[in-house]
């Protein structure tokens, strides 16, 4: 019987008007089973739009494009489209109703979603146009230079779905990937070329339909905002015309790299990265970075039976992360590159190798680097130490023990180099070739230039002067590159009770907003100004 009525939803799912008349008979108002729920959504916009159309500006004649999907991102995006209108931009939201990206959904119950939908965000009307896409038209066959592109995006949203840098090409899960990235990028090409805004804005910008989004958008030479967040409240990563999540800082460092640190900023980044290491809360980051006190270097060593053999510190980086995937420089992969590197260690019993996997794998559902490294390795020598995600060792402790680090792209590489050591960097992260570590670009090189820092780690700690240059950096990294912005995606709701919308668009909110609004919607960027929150 399921399989019955799951046969006559896909039959309905293509007949016309099937799905709007059981709207209107059978569940007008109500979200379909396989959706998502926008009751939050729907009792707020009323006030939200009413405080916007109060602090509207004139128009400014721009026409920016927001789009989005998912539950938490439709929200989000619909309160900044309604501040980009308030500000006097022509704004259209378009959507797609998917409450899933790694399932498939039948077309009569995802049309149900659409109209939910729809009815949900009516009352954007007077200032914002939404849009869906779910049945906009597509067009002929896509250009050679993106159609070329569909393969590794699915790819990408295969692994980042399956937390897994290895995936199967001829899996169910990336063949419905594959086809709705490729339907996605028809519909935006089509849609961009009739509809060409000034600006379009969405988050992410590396995966799933965002991504095709962004590869469509420059393709077309349409200006792109692309946004994400972190771990801090009231901030959020912001890139023009580049993938966000490729965390591109070139432009901050070269306008703020000569500004020498004032006496309050320095003792700032002091504080933070003294209470990082401990594994406390500061300010307004939302993390901790480790569950365990710091005990120093010399208890850790002793706890991990290690001895006065040079000592390597490799700590990993989540798999599946946007911010670690598509990252490899001259390896496939994280993985190939951690067991090429483990290969290595094998022939040397003369150091110590200590592979660190990341404390917040301990939260995830998906395989640990532990379990596919212990897969791969059954019998590890005993110079060679595989720490899972839930060992009672604080990652600082062995920063503090080690010689030399390795790192693919962990920002702990870069507070390795801050605490003096070597630090060989292969993946493409964001202080990579910021003149304060070892960056290879080749399998030859890396192996080079690891057995010539092995043979003397002294002479290749970084100078006073880059060991200040990378304290400078982490201070503009983590308090300059991040942008103000009210409404963070994760904890959007609390966000938004502190800052309504006619709180931010009051004169303390624009005084701390109002630029980011701005980059938004396409001002250019001015990295000479500083971000950082007065403290």
């Amino acid at each position: 019987m399921a399989m019955d009525k799951k046969a006559i939803k896909s039959v309905l799912g293509d007949l016309p008007l099937t799905a709007e008349i059981f709207w209107l008979l059978r569940q007008s108002g109500k979200p379909p089973v396989g959706g998502y729920s926008a009751e939050r959504l729907q009792e707020a916009l009323p006030a939200w739009v009413s405080q916007a159309e109060a602090a509207r500006r004139e128009p400014s004649g721009r026409r920016v494009l927001v789009f989005s999907m998912l539950r938490y991102w439709v929200e989000q995006t619909a309160m900044t489209s309604l501040a980009l209108a308030a500000l006097g931009h022509d704004v259209t939201l378009a959507y797609l109703p998917y409450a899933h990206w790694k399932k498939p959904v039948n077309r009569f119950d995802l049309r149900r979603q659409d109209l939910y939908l729809r009815d949900i965000l009516k009352p954007l009307a007077p200032l914002v146009k939404a849009v869906s896409l779910l049945d906009a038209p597509d067009g002929d066959d896509l250009p050679d230079e993106l159609s070329a592109q569909l393969d590794a995006a699915a790819y990408r949203d295969t692994q980042y779905s399956l937390l897994n840098e290895e995936v199967d090409r001829g899996s169910d899960l990336y063949r419905m990937r594959y086809g709705r990235d490729e339907r996605h990028a028809r519909v935006m090409l089509a849609y961009l070329r009739k509809h060409r805004p000034d600006a379009i804005i969405l988050p992410n910008g590396s995966i799933l339909e965002f991504g095709i989004t962004f590869k469509v958008a420059r393709f077309l030479d349409i200006p792109v905002a692309t946004y994400e967040f972190g771990e801090q409240s009231e901030r959020m990563w912001l890139a023009q015309n580049a993938d966000v999540m490729r965390q591109d800082t070139g432009d901050m460092w070269a306008a703020r790299k000569d500004v020498p640190l004032s006496e309050a900023e320095w003792k700032r980044v002091k504080d933070f990265f003294a209470t990082r290491q401990g594994g406390g809360l500061w300010e307004n980051f939302a993390r901790r970075w480790q569950g365990t006190p710091s005990q120093g270097g010399e208890k850790a060593r002793a706890d991990l039976g290690l001895d006065s053999r040079s000592l390597v510190l490799l700590p990993a980086n989540v798999l599946g992360d946007s911010l670690t995937l598509g990252r490899q420089l001259f390896s496939e992969s994280m993985t190939e590159w951690l067991a090429r590197t483990i290969r290595f260690f094998e022939t040397r019993s003369d150091i110590q190798l200590v592979i660190r996997v990341h404390p917040g794998e301990a939260l995830s559902w998906g395989p640990s680097v532990y379990d596919i490294l212990s897969g791969k390795f059954p019998a590890l020598p005993e110079n060679i130490h595989l720490l899972p995600a839930d060992a009672k060792v604080n990652t600082y402790d062995l920063v503090n023990a080690a010689d030399v680090g390795l790192v693919f792209t962990t920002t702990v590489g870069m507070e390795m180099a801050m605490s003096g050591l070597p630090v060989i960097v292969t993946g493409q992260t964001h202080y990579r070739g910021k003149g304060f570590t070892l960056d290879p670009d080749a399998w030859d090189e890396y192996f080079g230039t690891l057995e010539k820092v092995l043979a003397s780690p002294k002479d290749y700690r970084p100078s006073r002067e880059q060991v200040e240059a990378a304290w400078t950096y982490a201070y503009r990294f983590f308090f300059e590159y991040p942008q103000p912005f009210p409404w963070h995606v994760q904890h959007f709701w609390d966000d938004e009770s502190r800052w309504p919308m006619e709180k931010v668009l009051s004169e303390e909110g624009l005084s701390k907003f109002e630029k980011t609004f701005g980059y938004l919607a396409g001002e250019p960027m001015d990295w000479k100004i500083s971000t950082a929150d007065p403290r």
